[in-house]
C-alpha cells in the first residue's frame, strides 16, 4: 500500500489496522511533517502490531516507484495531487483510491460537464471517466459529511 501526499501517514497507519493483510505501507510527501514522527510514537504505543510496517519518505510523488500489486491512496490530495496520483496508479495497473479535495477549477479538466455540473463534481466525474478509459472497473462512494465535506470517494481496480 502506497499512501500518496500522506501528510502525518494517518491513513496509511488506518489501513494498516483496517488490513492486516498488508505487512507494510509506504507514505510519501514532498515535506512530512515533524509531528508525523510523534503520531507514529502514539499509534505504534497504542497499536504494537503496527510497529515498523509504516515507512515514511520525503520525495516528489513523481519519483516513487509503483507496481501493479499496490494499492496507491490519497486523502484530500488537494488540486491536481488528485489527478497526478490517479495518472501514476494507471501508468502501472495499480489499484486506487482516491477522496479528492480542492478542486482547482482554472487547471483542471472538467471534459466539458460544467455546463451540467458544478465545478468539483464535473472534475470528479471527469476522473472517474478516466478511470473507465484506462479499462478500470471505478466504484463511487461517499462518506460521511460529517468526517468531512468533501466526501466523495472514488475506488478503481485495474483489468485483470
Amino acid at each position: 500500500m502506497v499512501d500518496l501526499a500522506c501528510g502525518h501517514g494517518l491513513l496509511a497507519y488506518i489501513l494498516l489496522l483496517l488490513d492486516d493483510s498488508s505487512s507494510a505501507a509506504l507514505a510519501v510527501d514532498r515535506r512530512i511533517p515533524e509531528q508525523a514522527a510523534k503520531l507514529a510514537a502514539c499509534l505504534e504505543e497504542d497499536w504494537p502490531r503496527l510497529a515498523g510496517r509504516l515507512q515514511f519518505v520525503q520525495q516528489d510523488l513523481e519519483q516513487v516507484a509503483l507496481l501493479p500489486g499496490d494499492l496507491v491512496v490519497s486523502v484530500h490530495a488537494c488540486g491536481g495531487l488528485t489527478d497526478l496520483v490517479l495518472e501514476r496508479a494507471i501508468a502501472v495497473g495499480a489499484r486506487v483510491a482516491v477522496l479528492p479535495c480542492c478542486h482547482d477549477l482554472a487547471a483542471g479538466e472538467m471534459g466539458g460537464l460544467q455546463g451540467w455540473l458544478d465545478g468539483p463534481l464535473a472534475q470528479d466525474v471527469y476522473r472517474a471517466g478516466r478511470l473507465r478509459e484506462a479499462g478500470y472497473r471505478v466504484i463511487t462512494q461517499r462518506i460521511p459529511g460529517e468526517i468531512t465535506p468533501k466526501n466523495r470517494l472514488l475506488l478503481g481496480a485495474p483489468p485483470v
